[in-house]
């Protein structure tokens, strides 16, 4: 009787132990592959290739920028073409994890050239919200920044 007791009690924690490693990447691992997706998108926009971003953005992806305006992805996409970064660093990146969503903050220190050859210098703090898509791939869904008085 103990025996048999003992065996269950076994093939329960095997099957719990089966089903456990397939619900997926722990949340630690889901903040990491979103913080590595924000450093490419940083890279994109700081090297001046913002066409490297496009699949990191959702279609129906919407950006409010430090001014208010907001853009539709292929607005904002036509708008970071115009611009000339000459340095961008992300700061106090975090991600947090919410089922199939991730909120991702941070702060940036930017400078370019604007669409009509101004320097700009800009501190920011920023929203990044992510979706896991139905294909499993992670994408921005919305983005806005705030200016930052240093």
């Amino acid at each position: 009787m103990i025996m048999q007791k003992l065996f269950v009690g076994l093939i329960g924690l095997l099957v719990c132990g089966a089903a456990w490693s397939q619900a997926g990447p722990s949340t630690a691992d889901t903040e990491k592959a979103v913080a590595a997706l924000e450093n490419q998108w940083l890279l994109s926009e700081r090297n001046n290739t913002p066409d490297t971003a496009v699949p990191l953005l959702a279609d129906k992806f919407v950006y409010t920028g430090a001014d208010g305006t907001t853009y539709e992805k292929t607005q904002f996409l036509a708008t970071v073409r115009k611009i000339k970064f000459s340095s961008m660093e992300n700061s106090d990146v975090k991600v947090k994890v919410f089922g199939d969503t991730a909120i991702a903050t941070g702060a940036s220190n930017e400078a370019y050239l604007d669409e009509s050859g101004k320097a700009v210098a800009q501190h920011t703090r920023w929203t990044d919200t992510w979706v896991k898509m139905p294909g499993g791939k992670w994408q921005c869904v919305a983005s806005q920044e705030t200016a930052v008085k240093k």
